[in-house]
């Protein structure tokens, strides 16, 4: 069965999925078994779609109806291809602009993202398909639409998006504390992605070894560190400035 927002039930999710369903996550219930239960659990591995195994209360709580274990999330928007959607930029002969969202959580910051990307000419934002943020109705408030706006590219792992950038000769700029450079004295004029963290954590130190320069904004107060949304705004419109 499938309301606006999500599908439930084993039978109607593995139909789905199959049909091509743009599905953002799936909630398993723990402990399930059965022969419905494995194959859907096959299905999920074959296509590389984000799961978690929940308590059946956690299940309750996102429907009333029969969900028989299983709720999947449906994704408002279609997701791009990374490739073409270099490709089309750099063809445009615009200078590109990209946003890696390294397995940010919060979906308020990632629609805040989302919409001062928008505000800013960002052509793409990349986004891990496991890990971050869903694309659900939170995300859509937030965003105030601009979700509908910018293209959004789900890959397997961050750092399959930054070879890709870097072998297009797009360069990876990491917002990261971790250097002396501040946002002011990196150039964002030619074309570039810029690699946000998430909340806690930051960005992976297995991604930030592999990009191509660090930049740090200046904190002057005693908080050592700037919630993401503001931060990635913060970014973003150093690059608009240096581009106009």
């Amino acid at each position: 069965m499938k309301d606006s927002t999500q599908i439930f039930g084993l039978r109607a999710v593995i139909e789905a999925i199959n049909a091509i369903e743009t599905i953002d996550k799936v909630f398993l219930q723990k402990g399930l078994k059965g022969e419905l239960f494995n194959e859907l659990e096959a299905l999920l591995r074959q296509k590389g779609i984000n799961s978690s195994y929940v308590p059946v209360e956690k299940l309750n709580r996102l429907t009333k109806n029969n969900h028989q274990g299983v709720v999947a999330q449906i994704s408002p928007i279609s997701f791009y291809d990374l490739d073409e959607l270099v490709t089309k930029t750099i063809e445009s002969g615009a200078t590109p602009l990209f946003l890696l969202l390294d397995q940010l959580s919060d979906v308020r910051n990632f629609g805040a993202i989302i919409r001062t990307a928008e505000c800013t000419g960002v052509h793409g934002i990349i986004i891990q398909k496991k890990g971050g943020a869903p694309v659900n109705g939170d995300t859509i408030k937030t965003s105030a639409g601009a979700v509908f706006k910018v293209p959004i590219c789900k890959v397997d792992h961050i750092k399959d998006a930054m070879f890709h950038m870097q072998a297009s000769g797009i360069k990876v700029i990491a917002a990261t504390e971790k250097t002396e450079n501040t946002v002011f004295d990196v150039s964002f004029a030619g074309p570039c992605a810029i690699i946000m963290g998430s909340e806690g954590r930051g960005i992976n130190p297995s991604v930030l070894k592999l990009v191509d320069t660090k930049a740090k904004l200046p904190l002057l107060g005693d908080i050592e560190s700037l919630n993401v949304s503001v931060a990635c705004g913060a970014f973003l419109y150093e690059a608009l400035r240096q581009r106009l």
